[in-house]
């Protein structure tokens, strides 16, 4: 039909980013964007066309690409998204980088997670530490749900899940673990980026901790050693100006050989460290 609009008309006629554009039409189509570059003159049924433009107008108010599509990619793997979770981010996997460094592959190793949501960084280190068993903790039920069914998916068995308030909820008198790792809350309450972009949209309490946004490490950094086995380590995100607070808390909670690591964009994002167990 002469009025049905082409692959490359519809992506022209989108009014979001030509990424945006291609992600939210390969979706509608179950194609991938190389099919879509491959038959730019293959036309839209109708229902096609309006499902594509219904998603182009929620982006152009705002809504993640992520929690349009329901799907985003982290470390080559593809991880179920949806508004009870995070979108997971590129520079987290400078994280997933600095944890696997301390993981050795041809032993066993216990990995506990804080703070999962969509259960992207203990997924990819079970994935790529098969011997390694990851217990993922999130508060929140809901995120927990999509962290499960995302391993379910992929057929990773190495990971359990538990609910808890950071190590509330942990069992008492529990094996230590070679590494805890963590991507916790840390912009501040005031934090004017909160009101721009994707954050708009996504769950406040994965965002926030308090005045200067350090609340959330205070605890993990605090409660880290007393978990750990003597020099085990532990990987934390922090945000763009928190390198040297987050540095002072671990050294304050007696840790050594503190490190911090600077994402793609060579922004300091992750700090590491040993801890020292007394006896």
């Amino acid at each position: 039909m002469a009025d049905r609009l082409t692959v490359r008309q519809a992506l022209a006629q989108a009014g979001v980013a030509p990424i945006d554009a291609q992600v939210l039409l390969a979706h509608v189509l179950r194609a991938d964007r190389a099919w879509l570059i491959a038959h730019p003159t293959d036309a839209l049924a109708h229902s096609q066309a309006e499902q594509f433009f219904a998603l182009a107008r929620q982006r152009r108010d705002g809504e993640p690409v992520a929690y349009l599509t329901g799907w985003r990619e982290f470390w080559g793997l593809s991880l179920a998204v949806d508004r009870s979770v995070l979108i997971p981010r590129p520079e987290t996997e400078t994280l997933v980088e600095c944890a696997l460094r301390r993981l050795p592959a041809d032993r066993p190793l216990g990995v506990l997670e804080l703070g999962t949501g969509s259960g992207a960084i203990a997924l990819a280190i079970a994935y790529e530490r098969p011997r390694t068993e990851v217990l993922a903790t999130d508060r929140s039920a809901a995120a927990l749900v999509v962290a499960r069914k995302n391993a379910e998916r992929m057929k990773l068995a190495n990971v359990r899940w538990l609910q808890s308030d950071w190590y509330a909820d942990l069992p008492t008198g529990g094996a230590r673990f070679e590494l805890i790792a963590s991507n916790p809350p840390y912009v501040a309450e005031r934090d004017a980026h909160l009101r721009e972009g994707d954050v708009r949209f996504e769950p406040r309490t994965a965002l926030c901790a308090g005045v200067d946004g350090l609340d959330a490490l205070r605890i993990i950094i605090r409660g880290a050693r007393e978990r750990l086995v003597e020099g085990g380590a532990l990987v934390v995100e922090h945000g763009y100006d928190q390198a040297e607070a987050v540095r002072d808390l671990m050294l304050g909670a007696g840790f050594s050989d503190v490190e911090s690591l600077r994402d793609l964009a060579g922004i300091p994002r992750v700090a590491a460290a040993r801890a020292i167990v007394p006896p």
